[in-house]
């Protein structure tokens, strides 16, 4: 009865994972490297892609309270964390926690969360606007979840997985892309974490520094699209 009962739980944890990486938890060893895995729906995401050190194009998009959301909107702001997340995939259900405590941690120095969902709600049922709302409402976001209709700003930033994070340093020059990637290197375990992505890029620009690496693997599960 004990084995009947672990492999069945081991096949609704198998399907829960479905279209999403099959990742090793010490995403340090894949730093710049895309996935295999989608190339063909990748590819027009990153020849179309800000590349880091680029300026990033501001953005008009609804939040889940119906008002529309920009970049331009913060007028105080140092810059932003753009993160492409989703209702649905289990990675970006993993990073939930820690997205909120990075805008709790970040937001009153300058550096507020932009949470943006790039699925097509057609392809991906538990992704329409009524159950990012009501997500948002149960897991009692601190930032805006935007919703990126007709699916015309991921491919912009080359997002190809939910979660993918995107750093943007608001300088004299405009909008400066300074990191993509992971928010850090062990999705699966939060106390496990050794190298937080996120911490180090902003600190580094806060002093006056280069972020290293400016670049990492993103893990998680594909964007859908029809």
């Amino acid at each position: 009865m004990k084995k009947l009962l672990s492999i069945t739980a081991l096949f609704v944890f198998t399907i829960a994972f479905l279209g999403c990486d099959n990742a090793n938890a010490n995403q340090g060893s894949m730093v710049g490297a895309l996935n295999d895995t989608d190339k063909n729906k990748e590819k027009i995401s990153i020849v179309e892609a800000y590349k880091i050190g680029e300026k990033v194009e501001d953005f008009s998009l609804k939040n889940i309270n119906g008002n529309m959301v920009s970049m331009a909107d913060y007028k105080d702001a140092d810059g932003f964390i753009i993160i492409f997340t989703c209702n649905t995939c289990p990675y970006s259900q993993m990073y939930e926690e820690r997205i909120i405590a990075l805008d709790k941690k970040y937001s009153t120095q300058g550096w507020p969360v932009i949470a943006i969902n790039p699925n097509d709600p057609e392809a991906q049922e538990g992704e329409d606007f009524a159950s990012m709302q009501q997500r948002a409402k149960d897991k009692g976001y601190t930032f805006p979840y935007l919703v990126d209709e007709g699916q015309k700003v991921y491919p912009k930033f080359g997002a190809a997985r939910t979660p993918h994070v995107f750093i943007v340093n608001k300088t004299e020059a405009g909008s400066i892309l300074e990191y993509a990637g992971a928010i850090d290197d062990n999705a699966r375990d939060a106390n496990a974490v050794e190298d937080n992505y996120i911490d180090n890029v902003i600190e580094a620009i806060q002093a006056g520094e280069t972020p290293e690496p400016r670049m990492t693997k993103a893990i998680g599960c594909t964007i859908k699209t029809k």
